[in-house]
Parts: C-alpha cells; structure tokens; sequence
C-alpha cells in the first residue's frame, strides 16, 4: 500500500507517518507544502525519514498560496464571523491540491491528512481531496478514525523516539504568510488570556514604540499593489505589514468561533497585515461603490466567506462570486492612509482614482454646488409611506 501523506512536520503528521507504516505496512511519501511557513524545509525532510517516510516532497507554493487564495480573500474582505481572515482556512486548498497531484504521479492507493474529527480542516481536505483524486484513491484520517488525543499523540512519539519535542508542543501553531492561529494548553479555558510568548509578529506593550508612524497602501482593481509610493508584490507587502503593524501592537484576534459542525471553540489568530489589509480595502470600496453595490457585496463576501471556511473551495457558486465581484471590483483603486500608535492602526485617510465622494457638492460652506431646494420635492415623496401609514391607522381606530 502506498500513501501520500500531507505532511507539516508537527506532532500530528510525525506520528501518523510512523502509524501508517506500523498498521498499515504502507510505504509513505510525505508532502510537505510550502505557503509562508517559517520552517527548516531540510530539518522537516530529516524528521519525515526519521518518522519512516520512504520519499519526500517539498512543494513551494507560496506567489501561487497568495496571488490565488489570499487574493480573493482580500477582494472578498473575508472575515469569518467578522473577526477570522481565514489564514488556515484558504491554506488548506492549495495543498490538498498538491498533495492530490503528487499522489496520481506516484501512483498511491490512498492519501492521509492529519485533521481532528472536531475541527473545519477535515471537510476542506475532505472535499478538495475527493475532486482532485481518482475514486479508488482511498482518504485516510487516522487522528479522527482512531479517536487520538493529543496525550496519546505524545506518549506514542516518546516511546518511538521520533523527533518530536513536547516543549514545543504546547501550543499548537499554525502559521503560514497571511495569518497565524494559536491553538491549545491554557487557551482551552476561554476565560484566560493568551500569554504574549504565543505571538510572533505582534509585540508586546514594553516594546510599542513611542513615535507613531504612518503606512499608505496603494490598491489597484482592489488589489495591494504598494506601500509608501513604493510598487511590490503582494507577498512582499503582506509581509513588510505584518512586521510594522505588528511592532505598534496591532493583528491579534480571540474570539469564539462556530464550527461547521456545530462547537463553538475558542480561537486565536494573529494576523496584522489581513487585518489592516481588509480594513483598509473596505475603506476605499465606500469611496467607489454605489450604497446599493456596498450593501449587496456585504452578502456577497458573507456568503462567499462561508463557502471557502466550510470548505467549499471547489463550488460551483464560489466560482460564480469570483466573477461577479471581479467585475464590481475594476474602479476600486486608489489609497488608504493607515496611523500607527501604541496598540492601533487606525484609518487617516484615503483617495480614490474614481471617487464618488465629491467635495464641492457634500461641502456646506458657500463653495457648494448642490441647491438644496432640489430636496424638498424628494423628502415629501420619501415621506409619502410613512404618511399613508397615519391615515390607515386613524382610519382603523375610527371604525372600532
């Protein structure tokens, strides 16, 4: 039996690599894909072997991870529950994928994951596993099958001496360019606060700077394409945000989460440079869409959020939203100011290459273009409902 195994080089994968080998007799070929994690790529392919894989791929998907999938999150403005970016989520996608393709070219009988029974990550590689694989390609989840803990998973790596080290453990981390999650220990009891050591890019108050600073991010058809004047790609400027956001303070998320199977979990993320991103994205589509696109896009993006956290990557009606929202997109260019201070990032300012903000006619100074007579026809009209209303409801206390 051959198996293609998605492999991240934690706890989890370690363990059911050697698993898979010792129950199943399976020659493994662990697939580690590369979308913005810091990892040792060579100490992760060590510790595959170590774990008894008989062939490794790294996969680097990190330009194809951010031009497709965080992309889309941005123009979606895509906050789960309003809070989430979806940072593990949209991972999830492109590396089922690869997983999938290398599993075809290996000619595997079955593709393994390391997803829990309780959590979303199951159905996203689930369902982008089963339209990528053949029918007679079996998915495999030993941790949800067999019920693991996380106990369990250690005690079982200790006993093998496969490479694991529990310190590093305590939390478990996922982290990739457009976002971190926190998960684990102490911050199962949502009464507790995360302690600072959890945080990567966002420091703590002893270090926030004293001077505040000022970042201004240039969109083009919705999309980041500059800081400060200066023209990079969108992996560059995510990760030039996450450190200077995250230096005032700002990027941490705790909230609690409903899961698509129903639990509500507690979670925490770290993701200054979706969160300012976003923010600031929404900022300036007020300033170039119509009232009426911004109230039907906020269904939009809920809708198409929704899809890509349950794991729908691959539905015909995400495809559909892709569309509609590349077209209500074109004019949204032009840029937002950010102020950093201590423990925020707040909105300054902001311009738009085609704005439907007007200066000479919302001014109320003599300088005005907009004759204010030209409302008093359209308030009585608007107030015609309303009116209607009072003579219904004397109509009916007259009758009684």
């Amino acid at each position: 039996m051959r198996v293609a195994l998605a492999y991240s080089g934690g706890l989890d994968t370690t363990v059911l690599c050697r698993w898979l080998k010792e129950n199943y007799g399976a020659e493994v070929i662990t697939v580690t894909v590369d979308v913005g994690q810091p990892t040792d790529f060579k100490v992760i392919e060590e510790r595959a072997y170590a774990a008894g894989a008989s062939k490794h791929y790294h996969v680097d998907a990190r330009d194809r991870f951010v031009e497709e999938f965080v992309a889309r999150d941005i123009l979606f403005n895509g906050l789960y529950e309003g809070e989430y970016p979806l940072s593990t989520a949209l991972s999830r996608y492109p590396i089922a994928e690869e997983v999938a393709k290398i599993a075809i070219r290996e000619g595997c009988d079955a593709v393994a994951h390391g997803c829990t029974g309780k959590g979303n990550d199951q159905l996203r590689m689930d369902a982008s596993l089963s339209y990528f694989l053949p029918e007679d390609v079996k998915i495999l989840a030993p941790v949800r099958e067999q019920n693991w803990s996380r106990d369990w998973e250690i005690d079982y790596a200790l006993k093998r001496g496969l490479p694991i080290e529990v310190k590093e453990s305590r939390f478990s981390i996922d982290e990739n360019i457009w976002g971190r999650s926190v998960e684990g220990a102490e911050l199962e009891d949502p009464w507790t606060g995360p302690p600072w050591e959890a945080f990567k890019w966002v420091r703590p108050p002893s270090e926030w700077p004293d001077k505040s600073d000022e970042i201004v991010i240039r969109f083009e058809s919705g999309l980041p394409v500059a800081l400060d004047g200066k023209r990079m790609s969108l992996r560059e400027i995510i990760g030039e945000l996450n450190v200077r956001l995250g230096r005032y303070g700002y990027g941490l998320i705790d909230h609690i989460e409903d899961r698509v199977i129903g639990l509500k979990s507690r979670e925490v993320y770290e993701a200054p440079a979706a969160l300012a991103i976003i923010k600031c994205h929404q900022d300036l589509e007020k300033m170039v869409l119509p009232a009426r696109c911004l109230r039907f896009k906020a269904l939009v993006d809920r809708e198409w959020t929704d899809l890509v956290y349950a794991g729908l990557w691959y539905h015909p009606l995400r495809e559909a939203l892709d569309e509609f929202v590349d077209e209500l997109e074109r004019n949204v260019s032009g840029e937002v100011k950010l102020t950093l201070e201590k423990g925020s990032a707040r909105i300054s300012g902001r311009r738009a290459d085609k704005s439907l903000y007007v200066k000479d006619l919302i001014t109320y100074t003599a300088e005005s273009i907009f004759d204010q007579r030209y409302s008093e026809g359209f308030s009585r009209i608007w107030s015609l409902e309303v009116k209607l209303q009072k003579f219904m409801r004397g109509a009916g206390r007259g009758g009684r």
